[in-house]
């Protein structure tokens, strides 16, 4: 099947250009100023709008247990959010509940094929650091994955002592795998949320008080301490201090391979937001920070300090006692009112995936601050590039998987839970108005979303096996 996109304003990482897009299939096959149509083909009429590449989350918790409940959105309803608004792929995490490293990805696997109605990959979860651990890292290859997590934090949960990550950093190395981190400092953690509960602080507002900042300063800068002793790239996940960029300049600067991602929440809400009264609503760890540190991490991805847009998606309900309909049925998942006077059994997540790229466009492009191309190459091209997708996902070429969003720069709509499409009751944008939207979203050739109408269905999504860390991925 052959489908022509004529008239639109094609964005990638490098330039806008008014031209026309053919795909055959799943596949994009040309791009020219003037592709003629003919009857073998689907043509589509593209005047007035931009045509993107699907959009690249590559950090997302679907279906992910944690205080004896379980994230509301799973790999279907996930990534259906998702397509709403306009990503087209996403990486999710494989916990390590075994030592069998191959075992756990096999089983997460079977788990979201026959859900997801995107294409997904997954990194895995460094936990617990053994002999069988050490064999098992360079396996993961073979299963498609290039990428692991570890953490300066969750003390006797998640967390790795220093040298276990330096010796885990450089198997990484070893096999073309890039090492992620979680930066905070599980030690003040656990010393400082002890104080609050003693002290009675149960507030939500606590749960920011607990994780200073200067915690996860000190643990990019550890971090990168440890990635230039193993010589093995790092990449910081969730950036939410500005004092983390200010490591993480200091870190590149000094010639490490190092990369850093931030998520929406950090760049619009504060500390603030959790003293509300309905402040649960924002808890995720690491925390909101403040009006300064947004500063920096904008500044931050202006100059290319910082590469990538994630969403560290992991929504839990508000008040999972109270159903929501959900493609027609009620769901109710136990939430955030767990935790109910105590921050500490408050399930730490927020709904992201289908709201990162709408509300990025209306504050950056629409705003003008930012151009679309660099917009594209926060939210689709740098984290194909850096997580070995790239030109598969992530950009508008020959040969690439024909993920489009046709993305209207003129509609205009108040945004909340009702639009999102994730499957929770609350949305942190709720009556935000929004300039520009996606209204056509195509996963490799097959058109998923249009005008707010779902035709995507389960199982649809494909494992997207990626390709061993390129040292010179961004150029």
């Amino acid at each position: 099947m052959l489908t022509l996109i004529k008239n639109g304003t094609l964005v990638t990482e490098e330039k806008s250009q008014i031209a026309d897009l053919l795909f055959e299939n799943d596949k994009i096959i040309r791009i020219a100023d003037d592709i003629s149509p003919d009857r073998n083909m689907k043509v589509i009429d593209a005047s007035g709008l931009y045509v993107l590449p699907g959009g690249v989350d590559v950090h997302v918790h679907l279906d992910l247990p944690m205080f004896g409940t379980v994230s509301s959105d799973d790999h279907y309803t996930g990534t259906k959010a998702a397509a709403f608004g306009g990503t087209t792929t996403v990486i999710d995490f494989v916990s390590q509940d075994s030592d069998d490293l191959v075992k756990n990805v096999r089983t997460l696997k079977d788990k979201a094929a026959g859900k997801a109605a995107v294409d997904y990959s997954f990194h895995a979860n460094i936990t617990h650091l053994s002999d069988a651990v050490e064999k098992d890292i360079p396996l993961l290859v073979k299963e498609g994955i290039t990428s692991i997590k570890v953490f300066t934090a969750y003390n006797n949960r998640l967390r790795l002592q220093d040298g276990e990550i330096f010796k885990v950093m450089r198997i990484a190395r070893d096999n073309g795998i890039l090492t992620m981190l979680h930066a905070e400092n599980g030690d003040v953690i656990e010393i400082m949320v002890n104080e609050a509960i003693a002290a009675k602080h149960l507030s939500p507002e606590w749960h920011a008080k607990t994780r200073p900042s200067w915690g996860a300063v000190e643990s990019v800068m550890r971090a990168s301490a440890i990635s230039a002793m193993a010589d093995a790239p790092l990449y910081i996940v969730h950036m939410n201090a500005g004092g983390e960029v200010d490591m993480l300049e200091y870190a590149q600067k000094h010639g490490l391979q190092i990369y850093g991602e931030t998520c929406p929440q950090y760049l619009f809400f504060t500390e603030e937001d959790l003293a509300k009264p309905d402040g649960a609503k924002w808890i995720c760890s690491p925390p909101m920070r403040t009006q300064i540190d947004q500063d920096r991490l904008w500044h931050g991805l202006k100059n290319g300090i910082v590469q990538t847009i994630a969403t560290d998606h992991c929504p839990f309900f508000y008040d999972g006692t109270k159903p929501i309909n959900y493609e027609g049925s009620p769901v109710a998942i136990p939430g955030k009112e767990l935790g109910k006077g105590d921050f500490t059994k408050i399930p730490n997540g927020l709904p992201g995936v289908g709201d990162r790229m709408p509300i990025l466009w209306t504050e950056m492009v629409a705003s003008g601050k930012f151009t679309a191309s660099e917009f594209v190459k926060l939210t689709c091209s740098n984290p194909a590039k850096i997580f070995g997708m790239y030109p598969q996902k992530g950009t508008l070429q020959a040969g690439s998987d024909a993920d489009l969003v046709l993305w209207d720069p003129k509609k205009t709509l108040q945004y909340g839970v009702a639009v999102s499409h994730q499957r929770t009751d609350y949305n942190l944008y709720e009556g935000w108005k929004l300039q520009g939207f996606p209204i056509s979203v195509f996963s490799r050739g097959e058109l998923i979303v249009d005008q707010g109408i779902w035709l995507g269905k389960p199982g649809r999504g494909k494992f997207i096996p990626r390709k061993t860390f390129n040292t010179d991925c961004l150029g």
